[in-house]
C-alpha cells in the first residue's frame, strides 16, 4: 500500500509503498532515543520524494554513512538514509498521514551497533 507522509510544516513530502501492518524498529543507538523516532526501513525503489528537496539539511556524525535529514523549516526528520541500510530509506512512521493502523514495534540495540547490523539487513532488499 502507497503511504503519504511529510515534515510538520509540510515542506518536504513524500510516499512510501509498505505493507498495511507495518513493522517498525525501535532503536536505543544514542541519536534514535533523543529522537525519539522509529524506522521504517524500506529499499529506495518504494520511497518518492514528492517535494521538498532544497528544503533539506543533513546531519551526520561518527563514520558520515547515515545520512540524517531533516527539514530546514521545522526541524522534523521524516525519513533518512540508514547506516544499517544505505541502500534503503528509514522513514518514520509517525511523519505518515495517516499513521498505520496496525503497527509492531521491534526492539533493535544501536548501542551495540557492530554486532547486530546485520539483522536490519535484509530490510531494504
Amino acid at each position: 500500500m502507497i503511504y503519504k507522509g511529510s515534515c510538520h510544516c509540510e515542506a518536504v513530502a513524500f510516499e512510501v509503498e509498505a505493507d498495511k501492518k507495518v513493522a517498525a524498529i525501535s532503536c536505543n543507538c544514542s541519536i534514535c532515543t533523543k529522537a525519539g523516532i522509529l524506522h521504517l526501513i524500506v529499499p529506495r525503489s518504494k520511497f518518492n520524494l514528492i517535494k521538498g528537496k532544497n528544503n533539506l539539511s543533513t546531519y551526520t556524525f561518527d563514520t558520515g554513512e547515515a545520512k540524517h535529514l531533516f527539514c530546514k523549516t521545522c526541524g522534523i526528520k521524516s525519513f533518512y538514509i540508514p547506516r544499517t541500510n544505505p541502500d534503503g530509506i528509514s522513514v518514520n512512521p509517525s511523519c505518515l498521514d495517516p499513521q498505520p493502523k496496525e503497527m509492531t514495534i521491534e526492539k533493535f540495540d544501536g548501542q551495540n551497533w557492530e554486532i547486530n547490523a546485520h539483522t536490519l539487513e535484509h530490510l531494504s532488499k
